[in-house]
């Protein structure tokens, strides 16, 4: 008896006076400021780091292409997942209690799948425009202007939205399974269990884009290394002067989609383990351990952070620009006509 009611009293719950609150699991001081200071870091890199993207690329007028408009706006769903999502996230990791009402809830998890969808969809615009610059880079201008980048971008933010607050905020995501969401449902938490239906559907809007994108950056490459081998097999130094500037923008586009590349490369091995566990969770009756789901929400958070890392260990054009920020040309009042390019020729 006595055994039992230290039990009960060691336990502690995110609202100690509210009847039906969650129970939390706190952490040791140490443990507690060393996961702040991770997750937090992660927050703050998403922020500033692609806060730097948009900057540049919307500043620096030679930077006003069709690709770098659709990374810029692939860099604001980063950034949003920054400001929106990961600093309250973070919050909830630690504390494993949710402080900041249900309304918010809500939002939190439509801004959250918002932002992954968008993500995901821009990545499937820039696959196709990196294999229309690869394949033929001459006539590419006149393909994939700056008006298709712009239709791209605004359908891939309509529907990622649309769907998203479709599903989450008209709460058809619990249809069919109130009695689980009921079970799953205490004060103090948020959570947004989807079932087999939505998150089948789900699971299909991301596999679909993604075999795309696998897909066409397959070919690109291999277009890719034939180009390769072709100007590297060219005997007459007169046709390989005739040739120079072909050579020279096909060149430039092969970097720039390696570079881009690996950016989807990454989004996919942040997402996928998420997203499998997701479609198990669903016909398992939620059986993920809370610190799996954890680890594996936070390793799609942390994606949001990667890209500008990405972009200034591969774009020369990238690093300059934030040389120029930090060392204040920028307010210069020609500062946007800056030749970022002038240092690397050959570098998109």
């Amino acid at each position: 008896m006595v055994n039992n009611f230290s039990q009960a009293e060691a336990v502690e719950l995110c609202y100690q006076n509210i009847n039906g609150s969650c129970v939390k699991t706190p952490y040791t001081p140490g443990p507690r400021a060393i996961l702040y200071a991770v997750l937090g870091l992660g927050a703050v890199l998403a922020v500033f780091g692609n806060l730097l993207v948009i900057i540049v690329i919307l500043h620096f007028k030679q930077l006003h292409t069709p690709t770098n408009f659709l990374i810029a706006s692939l860099a604001c769903a980063d950034f949003l997942v920054g400001v929106t999502v990961m600093p309250f996230s973070t919050v909830r990791s630690v504390e494993s209690c949710w402080y900041f009402g249900d309304s918010y809830c809500k939002f939190h998890t439509c801004f959250d799948t918002s932002f992954c969808f968008a993500s995901l969809l821009h990545l499937c615009c820039i696959s196709i425009d990196r294999y229309i610059a690869v394949t033929d880079p001459l006539a590419y201008p006149t393909k994939f202007t700056v008006s298709v980048s712009g239709i791209c971008i605004v359908l891939s933010w309509f529907f990622s939205v649309t769907y998203s607050f479709s599903i989450f905020y008209t709460g058809a995501n619990e249809e069919g399974i109130e009695d689980l969401v009921v079970a799953l449902t205490c004060v103090g938490g948020c959570q947004a269990p989807l079932n087999q239906n939505w998150v089948l559907l789900c699971f299909l809007l991301f596999f679909i884009p993604t075999v795309v994108m696998v897909f066409i950056y397959g070919k690109i490459f291999l277009v890719a290394k034939y180009q390769a081998r072709k100007i590297e097999s060219t005997a007459s130094q007169a046709q390989c002067s005739s040739e120079s500037y072909k050579e020279r923008v096909a060149k430039r586009e092969r970097k720039a989609a390696k570079t881009l590349g690996i950016a989807v490369a990454a989004f996919l091995v942040s997402w996928l383990p998420y997203v499998i566990d997701a479609v198990i969770d669903a016909y398992m009756n939620f059986i993920t351990p809370p610190y799996v789901y954890e680890i594996l929400v936070w390793c799609v958070y942390y994606n949001s952070a990667m890209n500008p890392l990405i972009y200034a260990f591969f774009y020369p054009w990238f690093r300059k620009a934030i040389k120029l920020i930090i060392s204040g040309q920028v307010l210069r009042v020609d500062s946007s006509t800056i030749n970022i390019f002038s240092e690397e020729a050959d570098i998109d």
